[in-house]
């Protein structure tokens, strides 16, 4: 008897799940920690005049806020271990649109209210494709969505890279973020120069470098030794080293620092103020955002569009990775309540347009989570709080440098590589779609052009060999040989995502 009323208080199948409170609470911390950037990267993305503009404090609270919302969502709805934010790219389309990238009529540009309500129509397109009911499965009896049955049209091939294509995508962030890997004019990027003395002044590239790589060797050696918090105790080490290398900064905590303040209370009044001019960005979708610049009707179409391409594919990339990493999928590949997934990001997005933020959607930076041991809602609910926390304690959080927080991205590379082993390089068929999903996505730096190019490779990849294969079947059955019939392989439902990723690649966003 009391053994069932503990499992009726486990909300989130902590025991069942093979985990604890205290992994699932590290978990939370270590997602939050190597996120929690997106606090000010954020603000800096979508106002492009910096602190000085009064809407970036209130940018940075409708991020924290949207964080909350999305995250919570995650822990009561779907019950898994993934954070959400405002997505890396569509907030620099985002800052492109309000920063007068798109002109118009008599030189008119989008407003930040125009910005929100687009945001807020991807939003309730996503929302309706995560409830609209399509069919049932034939195994389970369940509904299944239209965001499930796009999911279940994707080719194998790219579902399997997808993983470890998201991987690398993700180290590349964090090899970035610590100036290990830099700019070049020859190569594009390069690994930074250890020899160049201005890279060692207090601050400098090498230091940001040498404290990623140290914080990755402590969580390396850690993990070997199955020390739990392995992952944190990576991040915080990497901030100690870089007091004395110039890298963590003190003046974070002190409040010193441009656009990082105690002052959590006037920061509020700013946010909820109505004016624009004031800071005032909440609701800023209906208090402005239907007064569209004369002639803008197809550009802005066509961004919609292209938000929300991008969030699906980012969504559906990151859930994939994540949950194949944690073994959290089903026997065919799914992840577990893949449709209250979607739901609770369908419903973020909607939030963080009214709150005055860019597409809410999963980060690929719950994989820190996942590395960390956490599988069940509890560690979403502690990332959560600690962005809740962050609101009012700023200082704090920004203390911990980004490159820090590096160490843990490029550590969930390295697990999500293992990933490749279960990809099949045998069929070339199978191959070229899952090589090109997996490159693409780092060096386009984008999760939905790598699925793009992926599935789009593997339609017509498989369109051609059909046809060969049929021309062949037909000449040898005039021969009178006894020849399998070929059988075309690819579902309706991946033609026409491969048709709307061509529509996505090709399509002009700017219609003057």
């Amino acid at each position: 008897m009391r053994k069932n009323e503990k499992q009726k208080r486990d909300f989130w199948n902590i025991e069942k799940s093979h985990s604890s409170v205290k992994i699932e609470i590290f978990a939370g911390i270590a997602t939050f920690l190597a996120m929690s950037y997106i606090l000010t990267v954020n603000p800096n993305s979508i106002i492009l005049e910096g602190v000085n503009d009064p809407r970036w404090a209130s940018v940075f609270i409708a991020t924290a806020i949207g964080a909350v919302i999305g995250t919570l969502l995650m822990a009561f709805v779907a019950k898994m271990p993934y954070a959400q934010a405002s997505g890396m790219g569509l907030n620099s389309m985002i800052g492109l649109v309000v920063g007068g990238a798109f002109t118009f009529v008599n030189g008119a540009t989008y407003t930040f209210g125009n910005a929100m309500l687009m945001v807020l129509i991807d939003g309730i397109i996503f929302l309706l494709v995560s409830i609209i009911p399509i069919g049932r499965n034939k195994t389970t009896g369940k509904i299944i969505t239209l965001r499930e049955k796009i999911f279940d049209g994707i080719p194998k091939a790219v579902r399997t890279a997808i993983t470890v294509g998201i991987g690398l995508f993700i180290a590349f962030i964090g090899f970035q973020n610590a100036k290990v890997i830099v700019s070049s004019p020859f190569t594009l990027v390069d690994f930074v120069d250890l020899t160049k003395s201005e890279n060692w002044v207090k601050g400098g590239a090498a230091c940001n470098a040498i404290v990623a790589l140290f914080g990755l060797a402590v969580i390396a050696i850690l993990s070997h030794f199955k020390v739990k918090g392995a992952v944190i105790i990576g991040i915080l080490a990497g901030t100690l080293l870089g007091l004395p290398l110039g890298v963590t900064n003190v003046n974070f905590l002190l409040g010193k620092e441009a656009g990082v303040t105690w002052e959590f209370w006037t920061n509020f009044k700013h946010f909820f103020s109505f004016n624009s001019d004031d800071g005032g960005i909440f609701l800023s979708a209906f208090t402005e955002g239907f007064n569209f610049p004369k002639g803008s009707f197809m550009t802005t179409l066509m961004l919609i569009i292209s938000f929300a391409m991008v969030d699906m594919f980012d969504t559906m990339g990151t859930v994939v990775g994540c949950a194949t990493n944690a073994g959290l999928v089903d026997e065919d590949g799914k992840p577990l309540n893949y449709g209250k997934i979607m739901y609770a990001d369908s419903i973020a997005t909607v939030a963080g347009a009214m709150l005055g933020t860019s597409t809410v959607t999963t980060f690929v930076e719950s994989g820190a989570g996942v590395a960390a041991g956490g599988k069940t809602g509890l560690t979403a609910f502690t990332t959560a709080v600690l962005f809740f926390l962050a609101i009012f304690l700023l200082p704090i959080f920004a203390f911990i440098p980004s490159a820090a927080a590096a160490s843990a991205l490029i550590y969930v590379g390295v697990l999500m590589m293992s990933n490749v082993k279960k990809i099949d390089f045998s069929s070339l068929k199978n191959a070229v779609p899952a090589f090109l999903t997996i490159v693409i996505m780092p060096f386009g730096y984008s999760i939905t052009k790598g699925i793009g190019v992926g599935l789009i490779s593997y339609v017509f990849l498989s369109i051609v060999i059909y046809i060969i294969d049929i021309i062949k079947y037909a000449v040898a059955k005039k021969k009178d040989k006894e020849v399998e019939k070929p059988v075309f392989d690819v579902s309706v439902v991946a033609i026409i995502v491969t048709c709307l990723f061509l529509f996505y690649f090709l399509m002009p966003t700017t219609f003057n």
